[in-house]
């Protein structure tokens, strides 16, 4: 008897290899929306490089910079760290949450995010040649994964309505999309925004 319940009780054990199986696995079933979402991020980043950038779109992405800017001068490591993680984290959480909306929020912030980073590469690049870009490296190996995994599953949670069954898809989608973002997602952001947190503070 004593037996039988030891045994039970270690089938009940959390199975981190188990979870992480399961998490690639989905990762490989939404594989599609993962490269649908590098690709448009790319295109408009190409866009913003190489396209001249209207000026009104100048001055409102100047003013994001500025803003950001203001919000971490005077900051310690730990709360530029903490502040870029957060940010980071809550920014990536609701682009894959608010996919449910036929994918488009994550399209969206696919877009803007991939503009926005042409556009400081080609400032960047302007003020001090294109070795400069070095700097967006170190921590866009982990952040910029983190976030295509994100807003591939925001779009993957989306394609929910063209399944024959919806609400059983939606569950298993957004199930499968939370379990992918703590156990891949948020140790991705956290590596980056320790590494941008410091490179920030170096530069």
């Amino acid at each position: 008897m004593k037996k039988r319940k030891l045994r039970r009780k270690k089938g009940k054990e959390f199975d981190v290899k188990e979870q992480y199986k399961q998490v690639f696995a989905f990762l490989k079933e939404s594989k599609i929306f993962i490269y649908a979402i590098i690709v448009i991020f790319f295109t408009f980043a190409l866009i913003a490089f190489f396209v001249p950038v209207p000026e009104s779109i100048i001055e409102q992405i100047r003013k994001i910079i500025e803003e950001l800017l203001k919000q971490t001068q005077g900051m310690s490591f730990s709360e530029l760290t903490g502040f870029i993680i957060l940010n980071n984290v809550q920014t990536s959480f609701l682009g894959m949450i608010f996919g449910i909306v036929l994918g488009i929020f994550p399209l969206l912030l696919a877009m803007s995010n991939g503009y926005l980073l042409g556009f400081v590469s080609k400032l960047s690049v302007n003020t001090d040649g294109f070795l400069s870009l070095w700097r967006l490296l170190p921590h866009g190996i982990f952040e910029l994964p983190a976030v295509f995994i994100s807003l591939g599953l925001g779009m993957k949670i989306g394609s929910f309505l063209f399944q024959k069954k919806k609400l059983k898809s939606l569950k298993e989608y957004s199930l499968n999309s939370l379990k992918v973002f703590f156990f891949v997602v948020i140790p991705l952001l956290i590596i980056a925004g320790i590494i941008e947190g410091a490179l920030m503070l170096i530069f």
